[in-house]
């Protein structure tokens, strides 16, 4: 993709902002995924906003306020209104890091609100959304405190992640929902069965994040690779023995598709999620300029009829080996999917 190119656009949702084509990740700048260099991330947010990049993701619990301080100064400077910012909230940790639950309670919302927007040094957040269900707090309740926060001017729209279609029902009958964002890509492809349909139903968008399953489709994963203890990966059950094996063969499967395009692994693979529809905007977690770079160029990808049948024969649903998290890690409570 040259520099001179812009992304395209895709509105989320009926409700939700017109976004770029491509949103930025931001969670591995600060936590998850290892050490991460500071102004290195700093760079590829600056080059993404250069690029066309527009919607920048974060959660208030990445790096424990650290990925939104990140983000404020990686703005300075830059015109507001030509950024979106999505935030997550609601997931509860302590001082090391560990996960104590969730808590999207009405006063909870709108105190984590406040402490963003100080964090962002920002006067409103453009989509804001409970990072899971919380089991103890109806929806309604949820999405009505984020609606009173809307209605005073600090929330554009409403976004909702990893939840399922009763929720997103329930959801939108108290307000408007823009996104929903939830994991898609090749070797996750679970919403396909009833949350896509009910999100088109509702006229709801997807931002699609782990489009590349957290680096194991990007083309670049070796088996031998050494992950810090503080890496999520390090527990993950798609990246441990038998299963990497069986999952990177699927990978080398993908390679020989892109080797015929010319293209990357990792620009299938993002192609693909972006396939899926208009309502589709895939999330990608670069913190390197050249992976941005890489995942840029997906832009310019299509995938044929013919591609996308090889596609699905090299790596049909269902086919990854292992769960996307170990039974201990916080997306255990993905309690509808």
């Amino acid at each position: 993709m040259s520099s001179t190119t812009r992304p395209a656009q895709r509105p989320l949702g009926t409700a939700g902002p017109v976004t770029s084509a491509l949103g930025l990740g931001c969670m591995g700048m600060s936590d998850l995924y290892g050490p991460a260099d500071e102004a290195e991330s700093i760079a590829t947010i600056h080059a993404a906003l250069d690029a066309g990049i527009t919607l920048l993701d974060t959660g208030d619990f990445y790096g424990m306020g650290h990925n939104e301080l990140l983000i404020h100064e990686a703005l300075r400077g830059r015109n507001r209104e030509d950024v979106q910012i999505s935030v997550k909230f609601g997931a509860q940790r302590s001082p090391d890091g560990q996960w104590l639950g969730y808590d999207a309670s009405p006063a909870a919302t709108k105190t984590a609100l406040a402490y963003t927007l100080r964090r962002l040094r920002t006067d409103h957040i453009d989509i804001y959304r409970p990072a899971r269900l919380d089991p103890n707090v109806p929806v309604e309740e949820t999405v009505g405190a984020i609606a009173d926060l809307v209605k005073a001017g600090y929330v554009r729209h409403i976004g909702l992640s990893e939840v399922g279609a009763d929720t997103l029902r329930r959801a939108a009958a108290v307000h408007p929902i823009s996104d929903l964002q939830i994991e898609y890509s090749l070797i996750s492809r679970s919403i396909e069965a009833t949350v896509l349909p009910a999100a088109r139903e509702l006229g709801i968008g997807i931002t699609a994040y782990g489009v590349l399953s957290r680096g194991l489709l990007s083309g670049h994963w070796d088996r031998e690779r050494a992950l810090a203890g503080t890496d999520f990966r390090s527990h993950s059950p798609r990246f441990q023995g038998e299963n990497l094996a069986h999952n990177l063969a699927l990978v080398e499967a993908l390679r020989a598709i892109a080797t015929a395009k010319g293209v990357s692994v990792a620009q299938v693979a993002i192609a693909w999620v972006a396939s899926r529809g208009q309502d589709v905007v895939p999330l990608v977690g670069a913190r390197r300029r050249e992976r941005l770079t890489e995942a840029l160029g997906s832009l310019d990808v299509t995938l044929t009829e013919a591609d996308l049948a090889a596609v699905e024969a090299a790596v049909p649903a269902g086919s990854a080996a292992g769960d996307r998290y170990a039974a201990a890690q916080m997306a255990h409570l993905d309690s509808e999917r």
